[in-house]
């Protein structure tokens, strides 16, 4: 690896070590935490987007059911509060991946996607959450000559499912947004935009208050048995009764013994620069504002924010053995230098530019970089883990299934193949850690060379693999 420039070491000297979107002055005060016995009809363990739409779709189907959600830290904390802002329609990670999955199902899911999307814009209105969305789609980059025909048949599979996906030469993306790394591009102006990921978490923790839910920020879960017709569930000052228990956590290490062969932390490390002046705005272009990624399997993504910041993350996904998360994880100084070295080869016209913010955060990810759905505990608990990078749309889509699930609903949502089967487990340590590296060289020669390995060739087969 390169080591960074000087200026890209510069870049990051007075960075703050710290998310961004929660760094501000006008976030909420915290609820207080749990201190006293209590029960409850459902419990909700996390305060991510999951937890928070799973308690305002459980309030929304039975207002006068008493739910509570715990959370160890504050609301959006965790990757709900660390990540770009990308606002999707797709719960099977892209159209292709979806195809080679569950290609009978696909109609349906894009449909359920596309719905899910519709229902929480039309939410947020009616609430008068404004978290800064933005229907702006994405460009999607090439960077390498193998990429070009990958993008080109993206851009056909996209128009077949109904999106407006255009394929744009080097001329036409570096007119759009000037990097002199861009080969082409694809162009999707439909199918999502972005958001402020705290801003959202924030608004829903209000309409999840409004309607009646307890909630108890610094509260961590430290354990939970089952208690005849309930679950009991403990925490540092009190215990909580709860007739049914939904688990939230996505990254951070399962309370259900089980889960831990199904997601895989990793983590995700991201930048933010300091707001651009007019001359370095006019400088890249980039006047949609649209959100950007290029086509590798080490990949970067990035935007603008709405004072003309540019965020920018991805690439160096790392996992630690033993599925480590604690908090030490999330300064890694060479993945930061690496990042802003990357952004300097991209954009070189912005040399000079500081970063504001630097940090990580975890990305649950499956085998199938699909969620895993389930219950257990006699069905009194239920979970939904494993969004692998894209939940901010589809964490409510998985809150309404999971609580489906616990309710044993039998609808559209539970009967599909992406609910009913499990993604394969990954392999317990020591095997883990070296072939989760094994795949990732394997990953890092394709992008070099365009060509997928017989590694990659055989996890293909089984329908798993390692992606950021």
């Amino acid at each position: 690896m390169m080591s960074a420039p000087a200026d890209a070491s510069e870049a990051l000297r007075d960075s703050a070590p710290r998310p961004f979107w929660t760094d501000r002055a006008d976030a909420p005060q915290a609820c207080a935490p749990l201190t006293a016995h209590t029960t409850c009809d459902l419990l909700i363990v996390g305060g991510g987007l999951t937890g928070l739409w799973s308690a305002i779709e459980a309030k929304a189907a039975d207002p006068s059911a008493d739910v509570v959600l715990l959370e160890a830290k504050e609301v959006a904390f965790g990757a709900s509060g660390r990540n770009g802002g990308f606002f999707s329609e797709s719960l099977t990670h892209g159209i292709a991946h979806g195809l080679a999955l569950w290609p009978s199902e696909m109609p349906t899911l894009l449909r359920l996607g596309r719905e899910n999307i519709a229902e929480i814009i039309a939410f947020l209105e009616s609430e008068g959450i404004d978290a800064g969305l933005r229907m702006c789609g994405k460009t999607a980059v090439a960077i390498k000559p193998h990429q070009l025909d990958e993008l080109r048949e993206s851009t056909a599979l996209h128009q077949e499912f109904g999106e407006r996906a255009v394929m744009l030469d080097a001329d036409a993306v570096q007119a759009d947004v000037h990097s002199p790394t861009y080969l082409g591009g694809m162009r999707v102006l439909s199918g999502g935009g972005l958001l402020d990921p705290a801003l959202l978490c924030w608004g829903l923790k209000r309409a999840a208050i409004a309607r009646g839910v307890r909630i108890h920020e610094g509260t961590a879960v430290t354990g939970l048995v089952s208690d005849g017709d309930a679950i009991s569930v403990r925490t540092p000052h009190a215990r909580v009764r709860a007739a049914r228990v939904l688990l939230a956590t996505n990254a951070y290490p399962p309370l259900l013994r089980r889960l831990r062969s199904r997601v895989l932390p990793i983590y995700d490390h991201v930048l933010v620069t300091e707001p651009l002046s007019a001359a370095q705005l006019s400088d890249i272009g980039w006047s949609d504002s649209q959100g950007m990624t290029d086509s590798g399997n080490q990949f970067h993504y990035y935007r603008r924010t709405d004072d003309n910041r540019i965020l920018w993350g991805g690439y160096d996904a790392v996992y630690y053995f033993g599925n480590q998360t604690d908090a030490g994880r999330e300064q890694r100084e060479q993945s930061h230098r690496l990042l802003a070295q990357q952004f300097f080869e991209t954009f070189p016209q912005l040399a000079g530019l500081r970063f504001t913010h630097r940090w990580a955060g975890l990305i649950d990810s499956t085998s199938r970089f699909t969620p895993v759905f389930g219950t257990a505990m006699g069905g009194r608990l239920g979970y939904a883990v494993g969004f692998t990078g894209l939940g901010v749309g589809a964490s409510r889509f998985g809150a309404r299934t999971t609580l489906d699930l616990l309710a044993n609903r039998s609808t559209e949502r539970t009967a599909l193949q992406l609910v009913q089967r499990k993604p394969f487990p990954f392999p317990p340590e020591p095997l883990r850690y070296p072939l989760v590296q094994v795949t990732r060289a394997a990953l890092a020669r394709e992008d070099v060379s365009g060509h997928r390995g017989i590694w990659l060739r055989t996890l293909d087969r089984f329908g798993i693999g390692f992606n950021s």
